[in-house]
Parts: structure tokens; C-alpha cells; sequence
């Protein structure tokens, strides 16, 4: 086993430290925020809470789980996350397929013309314009279909695609497969790794959904689980009917916290499933 050498060691722990302290950078933040989340009232009034909770509660939590409001921003988020999802890996896959085989021509037209959209993407106004007129304001669709596609999961997933051989290909066609049934009983299922970090990334879009809300949403009950937090955070539009909870109202701070904290909790919660096909999927369409 070769030995490292000074410089080579000396390299290695500066990387070590320096991952370390950017690890930290991250992590202390939300240690912080969990931390006020399970800390109770007088605690959160008089600002003594660090990085561990003061007075141990888990009443802002209940208020959070119990609160339609706040459940139905979830439920919002849950369906919009779940469709959108299913919407843009059926058209991104439809799209980039057909793209990744040499024998379709005039596909470098296409190509360009989705590269021009992620160098030049749509401005707002024309965006908001085109919304109104497909009559999605106030729907949930304007969420979804309007970034169906985006320029660069498609690439990152063209290119997984292109390395699938071409006799795989052609075998399903001598053996009577139309190119809709190759795709999606063939090309789908070898296509794990790339599906599984293209779903995650369009997830964690849809999730975070804040922006196009703002825009394109103006009834409450529609309102996806970011625009609630920023109600929250940033108006302390924090009520409730409920006896039990009216001393939180003194230090909504507890309450805000939780509602992050939960709103974090699926997407960090589904990962561990994924990272496998995630490391994979990255490492498979970056490298042809």
C-alpha cells in the first residue's frame, strides 16, 4: 500500500476541514431552527434559545398537525409535487428519447431549440400572458405544465439514454415493438438510476414551489405549503381557534419553526431511497 506523501496528507486534511466547517455552515442553522421549534413560549420571548431546546414542548408541533390551514397547504404541495412529477418524467422521457436515437431526422433542430430555452428562458410577462390565455389562473395546472420540461434534466436524461445500445434497439423492433412500447417496456425500465435523479430533482422543485404561486394563485385554499410559510414568517399571519394554543400566539416564532421543520422532513425522508439511483443516475448521464 502506497504511503501518502506530506504535501499529499496536509491536502487531505485541509479537505477534511474545510468539508467539515461547510458541513457545520449547514447543519447549525437547522439545529438552530429545530431547537426553537421544540422550545417553549417564555424561552422563545427572552431569545434564550441556542442550538438546544429551552422548556421542552412539542405544542407548536401539535398546532401545526392539527391546523387546516397548514394541512391543506401540505395536501396542496403532496399533489402538486406527486402529479407534476409523473407530468414532467412522462413528457421529459418522451422528448429525450426520440433525441437520443441518430436514425430520427432533423433532431438537431429540436436540440437547439431546447437549448435556446434554458440559455434564453421565458420571461415573466409573456409567461403570466400565456398561463391566462390556457385559462389555468387560478389552477392548479399552472403549477405543473408550464415547466414540464426543463432544458436540463432533459440533457442529463438524453444522454443516459444514448448510452442504451443500439442493438437492444433494433432486436425490439425485428421482434414487432412499436417505438412507444420500446420506450416504455424497455427503455423505462433500464432507466432507474436516471428516473429516480430526474424525479428528484423536478420533486424538490414542485416542492419548493413559491414563485409561480405568487403569480399565478389567488385563492387561499390553493395555496401551496411556501406561500403558507411565507404568510407566516413573513405577515405572522398565525391564528388559531384553539384554547390550548392561544399562548403560542405570544412567541409565533415556535410555530414557524416547526411548520419548517415538517415541511423538510418528506423531501429528507425520501432521499435515503433514492441516494443509490440518485449517484448512480448522475454519475451514468454525465459521462459517455
Amino acid at each position: 500500500m502506497n504511503k501518502l506523501s506530506r504535501s499529499a496528507k496536509v491536502f487531505q486534511l485541509f479537505n477534511i476541514l474545510f468539508l467539515g466547517l461547510l458541513a457545520l455552515s449547514m447543519l447549525l442553522p437547522i439545529l438552530h431552527v429545530l431547537a426553537k421549534s421544540l422550545s417553549g413560549v417564555q424561552a422563545l420571548t427572552n431569545s434564550e434559545v441556542g442550538l438546544l431546546p429551552v422548556d421542552f414542548t412539542l405544542l407548536n408541533y401539535q398546532y401545526v398537525l392539527s391546523n387546516p390551514a397548514i394541512l391543506r397547504a401540505f395536501a396542496v404541495t403532496i399533489y402538486i409535487t406527486v402529479v407534476g412529477t409523473i407530468i414532467n418524467l412522462v413528457m421529459t422521457s418522451s422528448l429525450a428519447y426520440p433525441l437520443s436515437r441518430e436514425e430520427y431526422k432533423g433532431r438537431k433542430i429540436f436540440l437547439v431549440m431546447v437549448l435556446l430555452t434554458m440559455i434564453f428562458p421565458a420571461p415573466l410577462i409573456p409567461l403570466f400572458i400565456l398561463v391566462k390565455e390556457l385559462d389555468m389562473m387560478n389552477s392548479l395546472w399552472s403549477l405543473m405544465i408550464p415547466g414540464a420540461i426543463s432544458a436540463f434534466n432533459f440533457f442529463v436524461m438524453r444522454s443516459f439514454f444514448q448510452q442504451i445500445p443500439k442493438e437492444l434497439i433494433e432486436a425490439s423492433r425485428i421482434d414487432g415493438c412499436g417505438e412507444l412500447r420500446i420506450l416504455w417496456n424497455i427503455i423505462v425500465p433500464l432507466s432507474k438510476p436516471v428516473m429516480a435523479t430526474v424525479g428528484l430533482f423536478y420533486a424538490v422543485v414542485h416542492w419548493n414551489t413559491y414563485m409561480h404561486a405568487l403569480y399565478f394563485i389567488n385563492e387561499p385554499r390553493l395555496y401551496p405549503l411556501q406561500v403558507k410559510l411565507r404568510q407566516m414568517l413573513l405577515l405572522d399571519q398565525v391564528e388559531t381557534g384553539n384554547e390550548m394554543f392561544s399562548d403560542l400566539l405570544s412567541a409565533p416564532e415556535g410555530i414557524q419553526m416547526a411548520t419548517v421543520i415538517v415541511a423538510m422532513i418528506p423531501i429528507i425522508a425520501v432521499y435515503p431511497f433514492l441516494q443509490k439511483y440518485f449517484v448512480k443516475g448522475m454519475m451514468l448521464g454525465s459521462i459517455k
